[in-house]
């Protein structure tokens, strides 16, 4: 893999992030992101199954058969997302209660099996773990500020609208189109930018 290759991995969680840009994950992104505490939590529960079920696929890519992968991949995730929720039902009870039904579905989440499918099982387990880490970020990253700004307009407000599913989708529509935007416009700059430099080479 190049450098300009590893790079573009290692921004993956930005460029292509989960929630604002691949719109994958909306079920747990909608329910929990009522409030920052909620996003949070989920969101680093599935960031630690991404970087290591991607850790694992990558290093056992060779040795798991093409006609089993996909089954082999969904033990692998479920089998963290098991140590996970152990972990969270024993030592943090009330966080259980408000998140532990959605810990159990990060088996299903679309984020977690299509970088397995995508990345993980094709590439070594260094940039494995690096597409991990940045996925993660990214949405850990995504689901807190859609949290915070949920909870936020909530206090304002003093309504419970923004708590709601389609409060919810309301406000990710709005910072999907924002985020886009933006990086639409970063895009551009960084492309004028490439082209001068490259215009005062000659």
């Amino acid at each position: 893999m190049t450098k300009a290759e590893f790079k573009k991995t290692a921004l993956g969680g930005i460029t292509n992030n989960p929630v604002f840009v691949l719109v994958l994950g909306m079920c747990p992104t909608i329910a929990k992101s009522n409030n920052i505490i909620n996003a949070v939590s989920l969101g680093l529960c599935t960031a630690f199954v991404l970087i290591f079920s991607n850790l694992i696929i990558s290093a056992l890519r060779k040795v798991i058969p093409d006609k089993v992968h996909l089954p082999a991949y969904i033990v692998i995730i479920a089998s963290l997302v098991t140590l996970v929720q152990m972990v969270v039902s024993s030592f943090m009870p009330s966080l259980n209660d408000s998140i532990g039904a959605f810990i159990s579905l990060i088996t299903v989440n679309c984020i977690i099996l299509g970088r397995a499918e995508a990345f993980a099982g094709k590439n070594k387990v260094l940039v494995s773990v690096v597409d991990g880490i940045s996925m993660g970020l990214g949405f850990v990253v995504s689901i807190t500020l859609l949290g915070a700004v949920r909870q936020g307009l909530t206090a304002l407000f003093g309504s419970g609208f923004f708590d709601q599913t389609m409060g919810g989708f309301i406000i990710l529509g709005l910072m999907m189109a924002l985020f886009n935007a933006v990086f639409a416009i970063v895009k551009q700059k960084t492309a004028q930018k490439r082209a001068l430099i490259e215009k005062e080479a000659v």
